[in-house]
């Protein structure tokens, strides 16, 4: 794991520059590669790169980078880990130049692979996390390069007649002319969602490279269109044609998941330093920690978060299965007082406004975890590949269900709806006890408002997941110039062989998985220098889900079923079997306790009216009503105050 900048500039650009330029990128990201530093020039194409190295396999000399390719034509940067590499150096001994290796690199291999096949074969056949750039010197072409579902970050941006690149966002604001010009259709993205989706980023020139595409710079320094080399949409699709769907007998496809699965997690736990394991106690990161303790050659180390609010803590599941599956576990508990703490932090880790509240236990586990280990495998991932959120089993069936009613029958919904979170709240309520009785789940009390809402204005299915992935329904009702363009950003086009639950794991892979959820977990692991892999993301493991009948992903009111069957085999139902919760916290609660004074100087309406981007008036109603419980707005306001905490820290200078 590591951070890689650089430029591709006219030729003019001279050694000084480059040099100072691309030193200064390196700087801004150290935490991400800590271990050491490298840059190359090539001052008559106007080309720098730069390195910063996180040193996992082969942390010797042998392993540095910028690295050339044996024959000379290729230079790399690259930021991530090849699981199949390996494998990829047997075929390569059978190439009629075999490689002669310098050291035991995945780097080394990515570039030998390169140098026989090329880039576009090179890629397809490579399995891991990745974001790269590559200069190929015969044709003067730079190419940028990210992994198929967006594990690890990659922004870019037109600069001084050519390019400027980097893992990070923060590396290329501080370029001397760099224009800090907001995209409106990025604010109203995040307002709604509480990220920016790619391609999108927060200011008006910069890109991210979308997942699975290389975005290739001309020696005439054109910057053209990303390029898809892998396509799940195609997959999912080609999976659907008849005949393509596994009709085997269900346990015999959980059997094959399984060794897969061993197969894939031990080809993770390759690294020359410690390694451990996120345990949250759900069905996601116990499978991989119980396919760890079968692999390792000691006891693995675990990591969990815990919190005072009982109904959004876990860690006594953690802790209840680390004793099952004999793991040596470390647990630290989170309050009001460590989120307010921590909150002066929040836009420094993530460059572009973020609001995920579970930032806050994201950033503080990989905190706990880096002080025994360097890696930690994660089970992100599972909930999209696999069909586990609480929308992908209900959704469906919900509007099924109320699609019938007429629509002015489901817009009476929404106050009902309102007035059951409300008097939801508490631990002593009524209703929280009829909750917890019919086993559903915690959080259902708190999301009822938004379903309400969602449901009595949806028109289709894809309405109702759109609803339920947003804060705010109409992002331009509270900022001051909503863009002209809508936000919710139609990312799947229709096809007949796509069911439309597959249309919802397809969206949730493609725009919530990476913008999201990977986001959150570089940023926060990565800012205390610890890399994180994700098994579950493993191409191999995506490849074999959309080969699996859809009933052995959702049945019923089961999500992720085949999941469940792989760990019932090991782990007691009783350890794992529980409802969906999701790894959060109590926002809404915390913005009128601990966290209400910092919320109320954040939101206070002269210091938005001085920003300028939002509706001060609405903003304020918000915040009154929250105060007063007429309904919970946590997390709209979570939205706003973080967007304004990151404007005060990159836009106020």
């Amino acid at each position: 794991m590591c951070g890689i900048a650089g430029l591709f500039l006219y030729p003019e650009a001279t050694a000084d520059d480059l040099q100072s330029a691309v030193v200064q990128m390196s700087d801004e990201i150290r935490h991400r590669g800590p271990d050491t530093s490298g840059h190359f020039l090539d001052v008559p194409n106007g080309l720098a790169l730069s390195h910063r190295r996180l040193a996992i396999l082969e942390t010797g000399e042998a392993g540095f980078q910028p690295m050339h390719s044996a024959s000379g034509r290729y230079t790399i940067v690259y930021n991530g880990e090849i699981y199949n590499h390996v494998d990829l150096r047997r075929e390569l001994a059978n190439e009629a130049s075999a490689p002669q290796w310098s050291g035991a690199s995945d780097t080394e291999t990515l570039l030998a692979c390169i140098d026989a096949w090329g880039l576009e074969k090179a890629v397809d056949r490579i399995c891991g996390m990745f974001a790269f750039a590559i200069w190929d010197r015969a044709e003067a072409r730079l190419s940028l390069v990210r992994d198929r579902v967006g594990e690890k970050p990659l922004y870019y941006v037109p600069y001084r007649g050519g390019v400027a690149f980097s893992s990070q966002l923060k590396a290329l604001i501080g370029l001397p002319g760099f224009a800090r010009d907001l995209d409106r259709r990025a604010v109203a993205s995040f307002v709604r969602f509480g990220y920016v989706p790619e391609p999108l980023a927060i200011f008006a020139n910069v890109s991210k490279v979308p997942a699975g595409t290389v975005v290739e710079i001309s020696a005439e320094r054109r910057i053209a269109a990303p390029r898809p080399y892998w396509s799940l949409r195609d997959l999912a699709i080609a999976s659907r044609q008849r005949g393509a769907v596994r009709n085997e007998p269900f346990e015999t496809l959980s059997l094959d998941l399984e060794n897969l699965l061993e197969k894939v997690v031990e080809s993770q736990m390759i690294s020359d330093v410690p390694i451990g394991a996120f345990l949250s106690g759900g069905i996601d990161s116990t499978l991989i920690t119980l396919l760890m303790t079968r692999a390792a050659a000691g006891r693995t180390r675990t990591f969990s978060l815990g919190f005072d609010e009982s109904r959004f803590d876990e860690s006594h599941h953690a802790a209840r299965i680390a004793r099952h599956l004999g793991t040596a576990h470390t647990e630290i508990r989170v309050t009001e007082r460590d989120a307010l703490d921590f909150i002066p932090e929040i836009p420094l880790i993530y460059d572009e406004p973020f609001a995920d509240p579970s930032q806050i236990p994201t950033v503080l586990l990989s905190r706990m975890a880096r002080t025994d280990v360097t890696v930690a495998l994660t089970g992100d991932g599972g909930d999209e590949i696999f069909g586990g959120y609480n929308r992908h089993v209900m959704a469906p069936q919900l509007w099924r269900l109320l699609s019938t009613l007429p629509h002015g029958w489901r817009r009476a919904i929404a106050p009902l709806a309102r007035e059951v979170q409300i008097r939801g709240e508490g631990d002593r309520s009524v209703l929280r006890k009829v909750i917890d009785a019919l086993g559903l789940p915690v959080t259902l009390i708190d999301k009822c408002a938004r379903l309400g809402h969602t449901v009595a204005q949806a028109r289709t299915l894809s309405d109702v997941h759109l609803g339920l992935e947003s804060a705010f329904d109409d992002p331009g009702s509270v900022l001051v110039s909503p863009p002209s363009m809508a936000t919710g950003f139609d990312i799947i086009a229709p096809h007949d062989d796509l069911s439309p639950r597959d249309v919802m794991l397809l969206v949730d892979t493609l725009r919530y998985l990476p913008g999201d959820i990977l986001t959150k977990v570089d940023r926060a692991a990565m800012s205390t220098s610890l890399e994180t892999r994700a098994p579950l993301l493993d191409r191999r493991v995506i490849e074999a889900s959309w080969s699996l009948p859809s009933t052995a992903r959702i049945s019923g009111r089961i999500g992720k079923r085949i999941l469940r069957d792989i760990l019932k085999r090991h782990v007691p139902e009783a350890l794992t079997d529980r409802p969906k919760q999701g790894f959060t916290i109590p926002i809404d609660q915390w913005l009128r306790g601990g966290l209400k004074d910092w919320g109320a100087a954040v939101l206070e309406p002269r210091a938005l009216n001085d920003t300028g981007v939002f509706r001060a008036d609405v903003i304020n109603r918000l915040w009154e009503g929250h105060q007063l419980r007429r309904e919970n707005h946590g997390l709209k306001l979570w939205h706003i105050a973080m967007f304004e905490a990151w404007y005060a820290t990159y836009m106020r200078h």
